[in-house]
């Protein structure tokens, strides 16, 4: 049996597995980047929140 007959076998499936993994990575990477953006959008309102409060105590 040549190599060209095994071929297919081999290499198909270990293209799947790599594609299916680098998919999985992916989505994760930008699943993650949207959790991270969400927390510094909320963080960075908690901290205007904060800077007015303390602004308003100042002057008041």
């Amino acid at each position: 049996m040549a190599w060209a007959d095994w071929f297919p076998f081999v290499f198909f499936p270990f293209k799947i597995m790599v594609l299916g993994v680098g998919m999985f990575f992916s989505i994760k990477w930008h699943h993650d980047q949207a959790k991270k953006d969400e927390r510094e959008k909320r963080e960075r309102v908690a901290a205007r929140d904060e800077s007015d409060l303390t602004d308003a105590q100042r002057l008041g």
